[in-house]
C-alpha cells in the first residue's frame, strides 16, 4: 500500500513537497506474533528536524550521516549510512513511541497480564547476531528485553553469561559497537530495552555522557547489579535527568528496612533475585519468593520482576501465580545462542524457547 506525507524543504531553489511512504505489515521470522503495522519513510539522508514542528522535515543532500528524531527524546543522535544490521536504505519508522518500563507494566496491569523479560548477552555470538534476536524476542511476544553488556569482571553472573561475555569481548564488541547496533535496531522493536551493565563502563565513559549516550539511542531503562544503594545516588540524578528508569535489585537476604529502601528508589520496577548466589539456571524456584513478593507489595504498589534461576515455562508459571508483576529469564536463553551450532541455528532455537516460555503467561 503506497501513501504520501507532506514535508516542507527550503534549500536554495530545491522545493520538496511530498514523499513516498511505504505501508505494510511485516512479520520478520515465521511463527511469531505478527509485528503491528509499521509506515516507513526511506530517504538519502535527514540534516535536521526543524524545531517548529515536529511534522516537517529538512532535507539535504551530500552529507554522509543523517540525524534520526526518536519522538520520545529531545534529542538528535548520528547513524552511519552504512549499516550491517539493516538494508542499505537508511530507514525512519513513524511509529507511535515505545513506552517505558513503568508505562509498560501500568499497560498490562490494565490488561491482567505478567510482563516477559528475556535476557541476552551482547555480541555472543555476534552483534548481528544479537541484532536478529533482539528483533526475534520482541515479535515472540516479549515485554521488556534486557540487554547485558559483557565484561571482564561479572561478579553477579554464573558461569554461562561469563562465557557469553568472555566470548563476545574476544570478538571485540565494546559499548560503543553495542550502543551503534542499538541505534539501528530499536527503531525497529516495539516493546523498551533494558541495558545491564556492571558500574566500571559506565565510569570510564562518565555517568553523564552514559546516560545522554544510551537515551539517544533509544534506551530506556538500566539495572547495574555492582552498585549498593548507598552510592547510587549519582546514578539515581543523571538517570531521571536523562529520562532512563534505573532498576535496582533486592535479593532473599536483604534485611527488611534496606529492602523498604531499595523499594522506595527503584524505578521501572523493583529486581526480585529469587536466590542467593549468581545468576544460572536451577531445577527449582526458591518458595521463599513468594512470601518476599508478599512482603513487597504490602509496602508498595511498585511493580516487581523476578529473575536468576528461572529456566523453565513451569518455573514462568510458578512465579506469575506467586504475584509477580514480570518474569525475567536470562542463562537459559543465552545459552541457546552461545552453544549453537550456527546463528541461524541458535536464533531458530530462541524462537522456540520464547514462545514457550510466553505460552506459560497466556
Amino acid at each position: 500500500m503506497v501513501g504520501s506525507v507532506a514535508f516542507k524543504m527550503d534549500m536554495g531553489q530545491l522545493q520538496l513537497t511530498r514523499l513516498n511512504v511505504f505501508l505494510g505489515q511485516t512479520s520478520i521470522l515465521r511463527g511469531c506474533l505478527p509485528q503491528t503495522t509499521e509506515n516507513q519513510i526511506t530517504m538519502n539522508s535527514i540534516s535536521s528536524i526543524s524545531p517548529k514542528s515536529p511534522s516537517f522535515l529538512h532535507l539535504q543532500h551530500n552529507k554522509p550521516k543523517f540525524l534520526l528524531f526518536r519522538p520520545d527524546s529531545p534529542s538528535f543522535f548520528p547513524i552511519s549510512r552504512k549499516s550491517s544490521f539493516n538494508s542499505p536504505m537508511a530507514t525512519l519508522a513513524v511509529a507511535s513511541p515505545t513506552l517505558g518500563l513503568s508505562e509498560t507494566f501500568s499497560k498490562l496491569k490494565r490488561e491482567g497480564k505478567v510482563a516477559f523479560i528475556p535476557y541476552i548477552t551482547a555480541g555472543d555470538p555476534d552483534l548481528s547476531t544479537t541484532a536478529a534476536a533482539l528483533k526475534v524476542l520482541d515479535t515472540c511476544g516479549s515485554d521488556i528485553i534486557e540487554l547485558g553488556v559483557p565484561y571482564s569482571d561479572p561478579l553477579a553472573d554464573g558461569p554461562v553469561i561469563q562465557a557469553a561475555a568472555t566470548r563476545a569481548l574476544a570478538r571485540g564488541t565494546n559499548l560503543d559497537t553495542i550502543l551503534n547496533m542499538l541505534n539501528e535496531v530499536i527503531p525497529q522493536l516495539s516493546c523498551p530495552v533494558a541495558l545491564f551493565t556492571y558500574y566500571n563502563p559506565i565510569l570510564k565513559r562518565g555517568v553523564e555522557k552514559f546516560m545522554v549516550t544510551i537515551k539517544e539511542v533509544g534506551v530506556h531503562g538500566l539495572v547495574v547489579p555492582d552498585v549498593p544503594l548507598e552510592e547510587t545516588e549519582i546514578l539515581r540524578r543523571e538517570a531521571s535527568k536523562h529520562n532512563i528508569e534505573l532498576v535496582l535489585l533486592t535479593t532473599p537476604t536483604t534485611p527488611r528496612e534496606r529492602m523498604k529502601a531499595i523499594v522506595e528508589a527503584t524505578e521501572g520496577f523493583l529486581y526480585l533475585v529469587s536466590s542467593i548466589g549468581v545468576t544460572g539456571a536451577r531445577a527449582s524456584v526458591s518458595g521463599k519468593v513468594q512470601s518476599l513478593l508478599q512482603e513487597i507489595k504490602a509496602e508498595s504498589s511498585k511493580p516487581v520482576a523476578v529473575g536468576f534461576g528461572i529456566s523453565k515455562p513451569e518455573h514462568v508459571k510458578q512465579v506469575a501465580g506467586w504475584g509477580a508483576d514480570g518474569v525475567i529469564v536470562g542463562s537459559a536463553v543465552v545459552k541457546i545462542l552461545g552453544e549453537a551450532g550456527s546463528p541461524e541455528e541458535g536464533l531458530k532455537e530462541l524462537e522456540e524457547f520464547i514462545k514457550s516460555l510466553k505460552s506459560a503467561l497466556i
